[in-house]
């Protein structure tokens, strides 16, 4: 019957959509992992700049300046430079909420869902093997500049040349043993691994300073003002071109966030490698293409071997030969950051069932998942043997610009939604104790909901007045409200009221992704009618403008949760929004080519998530089971009855402690703060 068959399309597709939704259930022991928790804070900010610096002085610098940007090539890194730090903050505070290797992928799958987890870590895992095979290529490059090109004449007459357009002018075998034998270093572990990436970065900063000491000796400020080219020869939209193609020199910090699970204490480390890692890398990347296009004119750069050229020119031919050497160690630190990378982020999705459980396997002795780190190598490899730098380069940005936006989205959706249904709550020194046991009056409808709700709830000035920031009534408190309206926005409750606590926060985030996205297409297709003023243009754009403030608002105007964090975003939700913002506008740039590439790939992602992880995944092991970050308008009504154990062996519930046994009153305010006929009420 017709409608016998829409009730079991019906049940199918809520069952498909509730599988796609399932948010990852974190362990008990977050630190508790088979691989090896053995790197510190200098070895992890190493790791980053490491991986970041050799892509982006030694592949980048060349390709932009000469074909994107020019001179305004110091404008690109500055722009890249901090819409990255947006992102990189959400990154940082994700390292001390989830210490876990995978890092967008683990962090989109405990806060947003598995669909959105896969196509991330999907795209993560294209992002790094496109980024350890164009490094390849590029050292290939340097190499064979410093012999005077006698492998590619030598490989050329071999093989010919490859007449295809997607593939490079000849195979590059040089490039393809390299990406084998550095997953070979990489299989001796995790701290061998890290003492060879502190020692050759070493070596890469010491020559970056010698780049921007000599390249400013012989600076010459006309380069920057070429007779009809000027400062920006390719304008504004170059600028920004160049700037959505130099993320790819940021991406080192995404590495920091997979190390992780080998961190000896990840909450301290991951935030301070990320931050300082990143601001490092930027200063270096602007001094250095400073120097480059002050140097020689942007147009006789050579996007193969830059520096080395650059100084060739100048006639300071030991410069050259000591640049190259720099360039070879830098190129050897990004191509072991991005092969370190890539293995941990396929035993991370290997390990929720999303990808094949033979991902998942760790070498007892190394500690390392080796059969992750053969495949990862022979990829790249195969990567580098057919592809010319200039498409990896390009192809790679886009996935990072993904994972930055969905992790900048997801910290805003952390901030504003309850947490874990039960909560340890240490009874302060001074604070009494309750002698009464379980089944306590327990709060109505969605449990703390009387707390926020204007009609009776926490009065805000009272809370303020009454309860110790330090005390466990105040954490509890927080919790309670997370999600819930300020009371100076009751003016939204018509609107807002009916919402489950952070559902109107998460719905605003995904309406402000929608329409970052209309108003940067916008920008691109009709610049020229806002510029000139045409009535539609601004008034077009003055709507969208008023909807994404409107969307801001309405985040901003819920309580949030930020216990527990040891790092946090600062000005949250302005910061992750500008965030996405930029990266969505960066992401529009990109070439035609580029996102047809990418949805290529992810269509080949999509059979194999709904093929096979949709229906392998842990989390559908786990039935019912709720993430520790995340809540449900189910676990909130189960607040109230549920015991939490203190430290004396006492047992309260949230309610009792919210009621107000364990708050503290001022001299002039003896206010409850849970009212005895909301008790009554319950």
């Amino acid at each position: 019957m017709p409608s016998a068959r829409r009730m079991i399309l019906g049940h199918v597709m809520s069952g498909l959509c509730t599988k796609m939704n399932r948010t990852k259930q974190l362990p008990a022991d977050l630190m508790e992992t088979p691989l090896n928790r053995c790197l510190n804070t200098f070895d992890i900010t190493l790791l980053g700049i490491g991986h970041m610096v050799g892509a982006g002085i030694y592949v980048l610098t060349g390709t932009v300046a000469r074909e994107m940007a020019g001179p305004a090539i110091v404008l690109s890194f500055i722009l890249a430079g901090l819409v990255s730090l947006l992102a990189a903050l959400c990154y940082a505070e994700f390292g001390t909420r989830v210490p876990k290797a995978g890092s967008a992928y683990v962090y989109t799958y405990v806060s947003i869902g598995e669909f959105w987890a896969f196509v991330i870590g999907w795209n993560i895992i294209l992002e790094h093997m496109l980024g350890a095979a164009s490094v390849a290529r590029a050292w290939s490059g340097y190499v064979d500049s410093m012999l005077g090109n006698i492998i590619a004449n030598i490989t050329m007459e071999i093989t010919g040349e490859m007449h295809e357009q997607l593939l490079a002018k000849y195979p590059d075998f040089l490039a393809f043993f390299v990406c084998l034998s550095y997953a070979v270093a990489l299989a001796a572990g995790v701290k061998a691994t890290a003492m060879i990436n502190s020692i050759l970065t070493t070596v890469n900063v010491a020559v970056m300073t010698l780049v921007v000491v000599l390249g400013f000796w012989y600076a010459s400020p006309d380069n920057w003002s070429l007779p009809e080219q000027g400062f920006m020869p390719y304008g504004f939209g170059g600028v920004l071109a160049g700037a959505a193609t130099c993320f790819y020199a940021f991406v080192g910090f995404d590495s920091i966030a997979t190390s992780g699970e080998e961190a000896k204490n990840p909450s301290f480390s991951i935030p301070i490698a990320t931050i300082l890692s990143l601001c490092v890398v930027t200063v270096g990347y602007v001094l250095v293409s400073a120097a480059l296009t002050l140097m020689i004119p942007y147009n006789e750069i050579n996007p193969a071997a830059a520096l080395p050229d650059a100084f060739g020119l100048r006639g300071i031919t030991w410069a050259k030969y000591a640049i190259s050497t720099g360039a070879i160690c830098g190129m050897t630190t990004t191509l072991l950051g991005s092969l370190f990378a890539l293995p941990r982020c396929l035993y991370a999705m290997a390990s929720d069932g999303l990808l094949f459980s033979c991902f998942g396997k760790v070498n007892t002795k190394t500690q390392v998942p080796l059969l992750n780190l053969a495949l990862s190598g022979l990829c790249s490899a195969l990567l580098a043997l057919l592809f010319d730098l200039e498409k990896l380069v390009e192809f790679m940005s886009i996935g990072t610009l993904l994972a930055y936006t969905i992790v900048s989205a997801s910290v805003i959706v952390l901030r504003y939604r309850p947490i874990s249904v039960e909560e340890t709550v240490h009874l302060a020194p001074d604070t009494p104790g309750t002698d009464e046991e379980d089944g306590g009056p327990t709060l109505p409808g969605t449990g703390s909901a009387a707390t926020a709700a204007p009609s009776g709830g926490v009065d805000s000035s009272s809370q303020s007045s009454t309860i110790d920031p330090s005390s466990p009534t105040s954490e509890m408190i927080e919790i309670a409200l997370s999600g819930r309206l300020r009371p100076q926005f009751r003016w939204l409750e018509p609107v807002l009221g009916r919402c489950e606590p952070g559902v109107a926060c998460s719905g605003a985030v995904l309406m402000f992704c929608v329409l970052s996205v209309a108003v940067c297409f916008q920008l691109e297709n009709s610049w020229d009618e806002l510029y000139h003023g045409t009535w539609w243009a601004l008034g077009l754009y003055g709507f969208l403008l008023f909807c994404l403030v409107a969307c801001v608002v309405v985040i901003s105007a819920h309580h949030q949760n930020t216990r527990g964090l040891q790092f946090k975003v600062p000005f949250v939700p302005y910061i992750p929004a500008l965030s996405i913002f930029c990266n969505i506008e960066l992401m529009v740039h990109l070439s035609f080519l580029t996102w047809l590439r990418f949805f290529i790939w992810l269509s080949i992602g999509m059979l194999v998530y709904f093929l096979y992880g949709i229906h392998n995944s842990k989390e559908g092991e786990l039935g019912t089971s709720y993430s520790m970050l995340m809540s449900t308008s189910e676990a909130i009504r189960g607040w109230g009855s549920t015991s939490t154990a203190l430290g004396g062996g006492t047992k309260v519930t949230v309610t009792k402690i919210i009621k107000g046994r364990i708050s503290r009153k001022t001299a002039g305010d003896r206010q409850a703060i849970v009212d005895d006929e909301d008790d009554e009420d319950s």
